[in-house]
């Protein structure tokens, strides 16, 4: 009973955070006469967003472990500033340049990996230093902006995926403008096969769940949630396939990495470690996981994703610059508790923090294109995160009592 009981509350805290997503983009629609859901700034959405979409999927895992990390947005300006001095001044080629990124991520990864897992210091103090070092080193590198960089770099997060066919159309409706739509084909190919794989994957699950003696979710409630999921994803896919350029290049490396980390943390040992460090770390100690082992990987592939969000962020500016990354690190911790990552650890999933994510985004675009100034956007911002904790805590003290 209390393994239905725990499913189901986890279940509802991840419904909210999809109505409360459904509720944001209702009322900036309105608020904007629906130019928020224009195809173009839908795509445009993706496009701004991406850098908060790949911290948060490895900040994930870092709060469920129990841990934080404070130097994200500065290593991505350390890194970018290195990729574009490999780029600027010693002409390499943009592949090579974007190979010795991830390679500086992974480097930085193994630092703060090995202070807090083996040296034991706190995540917090060790990112906190890491904020302030790569900030300097941000400075020191690309203290001059770096710019004019090979087109095939920056198309990686400004490109859309090639139309290999003509459109479809075109429908008898407009987005605002006297052109008639015509849909991209090569974006409703990748929705659909988005979609095959998406319910592919929740079918599997629950019989796995049946399988090792988990109460799954009614029957009713699992085929109404991926109903509702589906018909999300189709609106997406109709938006982007309307859009000028079709299917962002970035949206399809980030769909990649939700798709590899999500199986990491819910289908491999890796990932159960990591819930059970931050769920509780006594009893994981007791059980023979090495934790030090797990917390070491946990921050590998925290600098791996930051050097993924440099590249991309990069590539977006077409220059290298000491400012870029300011407050990112707030941005991707924001987006998990936001989407229901617990403040204690041991509770949270990467759809969740993309929600939270998506929520940030279009509270942004909307309040830019209503007119809204960015200091009451903060505002906006930071009363939500306020209100998503909140609620979280007091979930979990009623499910207590009862």
């Amino acid at each position: 009973m209390s393994t239905l009981k725990e499913s189901l509350s986890g279940n509802l805290r991840q419904y909210g955070i999809m109505a409360a997503l459904l509720a944001v983009v209702v009322v900036f629609g309105i608020m904007t006469g629906g130019k928020l859901l224009f195809p173009d700034n839908v795509a445009d959405l993706v496009r701004q967003n991406a850098y908060v979409l790949i911290l948060a999927i490895g900040m994930v895992m870092v709060i469920v472990a129990g841990h934080i990390d404070l130097s994200v947005g500065s290593l991505v300006a350390f890194i970018g500033g290195v990729l574009g001095w490999a780029m600027y001044y010693w002409n390499w080629p943009w592949p090579l340049a974007v190979l010795l990124a991830l390679a500086i991520g992974a480097a930085v990864g193994v630092w703060h990996g090995f202070w807090i897992a083996y040296v034991r210091i706190p995540a917090f103090i060790v990112t906190l230093a890491g904020m302030l070092i790569f900030r300097g080193l941000a400075i020191i590198i690309a203290g001059v902006t770096m710019a004019g960089f090979d087109s095939g770099f920056v198309y990686v997060a400004a490109g859309s995926i090639p139309n290999f066919f003509s459109r479809l159309g075109p429908l008898p409706f407009t987005f605002g403008s006297n052109q008639p739509v015509a849909l991209d084909l090569v974006t409703v190919l990748i929705g659909v096969i988005g979609i095959a794989g998406l319910i592919w994957s929740q079918i599997r699950a629950r019989a796995s769940q049946e399988k090792h003696g988990v109460v799954p979710e009614s029957m009713g409630l699992f085929v109404g949630k991926t109903v509702v999921t589906v018909f999300a994803i189709l609106a997406l896919v109709f938006l982007l396939a309307a859009s000028s350029g079709g299917s962002p290049v970035v949206l399809i490396i980030v769909g990649v990495l939700i798709a590899v980390y999500s199986f990491v943390l819910n289908r491999t040992v890796f990932g159960r470690h990591v819930y059970a460090v931050g769920g509780n770390l006594n009893a994981a100690i007791l059980s023979g996981i090495n934790t030090a082992r797990t917390n070491f990987f946990i921050f590998l592939h925290m600098g791996l994703l930051s050097a993924v969000a440099a590249i991309v962020v990069t590539s977006r500016a077409g220059a290298a610059t000491s400012t870029a990354g300011q407050s990112y690190e707030l941005d991707a911790i924001a987006a998990c508790f936001i989407g229901g990552t617990a403040v204690t650890g041991g509770i949270g999933r990467i759809s969740g923090a993309m929600v939270g994510a998506l929520i940030m985004g279009v509270i942004n675009m909307g309040s830019s294109i209503y007119g809204i100034a960015p200091a009451w956007q903060q505002v906006v911002k930071g009363l939500v995160l306020l209100a998503a904790v909140a609620f979280d805590l007091l979930s979990k003290r009623r499910a207590k009592v009862n």
